[in-house]
């Protein structure tokens, strides 16, 4: 059913389900950011999907999938986070690229070569910005971590997940070694929400307090 929804329809989709994952409510707002779009753009996009019978619309409280609409959100989200790993692990495409090639591949993978590429790559549970791919039934697993910013001085850990939209800073995180499965030391937090510094493998690096906030560790 994927293959007859418009490439828009599957975004806001995978939106709300995203949002849902992480416990929120697909509001009109948040859709419309999520999307880049306008709030009443975002409205006329899931009235279609209402229509299909893919989500509920509740007034002033935004969108909730249904079974099918959390099935075919799901089976995109796991086209998307697959071809991410497959983009960085076998093809070595940077990080801070294999986002936007994804969003693109994502909408014309066959389940054939989504089931080859799952084989090739071993079955990963994670993209490699640390999101958990769902699995072959569509199960998704409930990941737990904390910011980077709430490790105390001389406290290790491991880098858990980076945020996967924004090209630059993942280029920068890259750049100080902070990604996925990467070892990370606080060295030193300046007080009244100063600046921090981490050890990486690249050596110690000042960081905002909100760059830290976007790093979840293990």
């Amino acid at each position: 059913m994927l293959r007859q929804l418009g490439r828009s329809a599957q975004d806001c989709l995978k939106e709300i389900c995203k949002l849902e994952l992480a416990g929120e409510r697909a509001t009109t707002s948040a859709l419309a950011s999520a999307l880049a779009v306008s709030a009443p753009s975002a409205t006329e996009m899931t009235k279609k999907l209402a229509a299909r019978g893919l989500v509920t619309r509740e007034p002033y409280r935004g969108v909730a999938l249904t079974d099918d609409g959390r099935r075919l959100a799901l089976e995109l989200i796991r086209h998307h986070r697959l071809v991410e790993q497959f983009l960085v692990a076998e093809l070595g495409v940077p990080i801070a690229e294999a986002h936007a090639e994804a969003e693109r591949l994502e909408h014309v993978l066959s389940e054939r070569l989504e089931a080859h590429i799952d084989a090739v790559l071993g079955h990963p549970t994670h993209d490699p910005h640390g999101e958990p791919i769902p699995d072959g039934r569509l199960n998704v697993a409930h990941e737990e971590w904390r910011p980077l910013y709430s490790l105390a001085v001389a406290e290790r850990s491991v880098v858990a997940r980076v945020p996967d939209e924004d090209s630059e800073v993942l280029a920068y995180l890259d750049e100080l070694a902070l990604v996925p499965g990467a070892d990370v030391t606080m060295v030193a937090a300046a007080p009244f929400d100063g600046p921090l510094t981490v050890r990486t493998s690249t050596g110690d690096h000042a960081i905002s307090r909100a760059l830290a906030a976007t790093v979840g560790v293990a």
